[in-house]
């Protein structure tokens, strides 16, 4: 049943759109205008998509992008679900399900998010080396389905090496300066407490938030190559003093979101190169 929606959803795609992109990207609060360096652009709006997920977040436009940089076919996701709307963990991670069949072979999944680690200050790009499921589930919970992957997937390189160490040049090419670290997902929706931050520090937490983590799972189930990057748009509670706002958040993502695409353009002005080496 869950094979054939995602199925109706990629077929419906198809019908729209006639590219297989290179590449998908999930832009995260306040980190959508990376489309506008797109050419040649479609758009698939996710309320007409069969069976597709919809979100409410403030900071999400919900459309599906389709265009290119130079030669590169890219798919972006101007939007994505979280596991606090009260979606399944499937749910969260059904684009991710659609890139499968629609035969992308990877991805870039960006996001806003809290620091943690006290060396990062709000507006550092982060490229995320591994992560911690703070939930007690995942998106592969449940009876699995072959044609997506297999029973038991490997994660000891979530995010692929060469992708990260290919990222981190074009960034110093740039002049702009990156960090490295381990993202933690958070249910929420509220910020974290001072408390639980101390724990997450802890146990080697750089950095939290409250996505990215069903989508990376599911993108190594379904053999899709993934880098995430990160924007630190505050830090957690107790890292430094003041409170919290889901606008503050949004604001500093969109001050970043100039870095981050020229960052990003970049990366997929090479991505033939890159992959090639991959």
């Amino acid at each position: 049943m869950f094979y054939e929606q995602v199925k109706k959803s990629a077929d419906y795609i198809c019908s729209k759109v006639d590219m297989k992109p290179d590449v998908a990207i999930i832009l995260g609060s306040g980190l959508g205008k990376i489309v506008d360096i797109m050419e040649n652009r479609q758009v698939v709006p996710y309320k007409e998509i069969p069976c597709f997920p919809q979100s409410s977040v403030a900071g999400h436009a919900g459309n599906l992008v389709f265009g290119t940089i130079s030669d590169t076919k890219i798919m972006a996701l101007q939007g994505r679900f979280h596991y606090y709307e009260g979606f399944a963990m499937k749910e969260v991670a059904y684009p991710v399900y659609v890139m499968k069949l629609l035969g992308i072979e990877n991805m870039i999944v960006t996001n806003a998010c809290g620091g943690i680690n006290p060396t990062f200050e709000p507006g550092d790009l982060m490229i995320i080396d591994d992560f911690i499921n703070s939930v007690g589930t995942n998106p592969l919970h449940g009876e699995n389905d072959e044609r997506f992957g297999p029973r038991f997937p490997d994660m000891s390189e979530p995010y692929d090496g060469l992708l990260r160490e290919k990222a981190e040049k074009i960034a110093n090419q740039l002049d702009i300066k990156v960090k490295h670290g381990v993202y933690t997902l958070f249910q929420g929706p509220y910020y974290e407490s001072a408390a639980e931050i101390r724990m997450f520090k802890a146990v080697g937490s750089d950095a939290i938030g409250m996505s990215t983590v069903p989508e990376t799972i599911v993108a190594n189930y379904a053999g899709i190559k993934t880098l995430g990057i990160a924007c630190i748009t505050n830090m957690a509670t107790g890292i430094r003093t003041g409170k919290h706002s889901h606008q503050e958040v949004v604001e500093i993502a969109e001050r970043s979101s100039k870095k981050l695409c020229a960052w990003m353009e970049e990366l997929l002005r090479q991505w033939n190169t890159v992959i090639n080496k991959n």
